[in-house]
């Protein structure tokens, strides 16, 4: 097998900027767009979030991440069980760090009221 030149000459980087992988400058990492989903989703970021999946249970945690699947990631989660026949609950279940596939996700809600406060705006730019 014959090879030439820099691996990364071959690569193509597929951000807004459309440079070679090579051409970058590793210290300088490319500016992403500040989408109205991007800026939901960073005002989202750690807040409390209570997510019900298809099979009935209820996972409550700290929203961590998510990706483009729609897979979501909580922190410090919790699993609540549908209450049986008789309406008795169980004792919630502690789950720590959890994904939540997005093909089983059902709804979702936000505790905005639990929301961390947003840093202050730089007043130098």
């Amino acid at each position: 097998m014959k090879t030439s030149g820099d691996f990364r000459d071959h690569l193509v980087d597929l951000t807004e900027t459309g440079n070679k992988a090579g051409d970058l400058n590793i210290d300088k990492q490319p500016q992403r767009k500040s989408t109205p989903g991007r800026m939901k989703l960073e005002k989202w970021l750690h807040s409390s979030m209570k997510i019900e999946m298809t099979d009935g249970r209820t996972l409550v945690g700290s929203f961590v991440c998510t990706d483009r699947d729609n897979n979501i990631i909580l922190g410090s989660c919790t699993e609540h069980l549908r209450p049986d026949e008789d309406g008795r609950e169980e004792e919630p279940r502690v789950l720590g760090l959890a994904m939540i596939p997005g093909r089983h996700i059902v709804s979702i809600c936000i505790d905005e009221a639990s929301q961390p406060p947003q840093p202050p705006t730089s007043l130098y730019t």
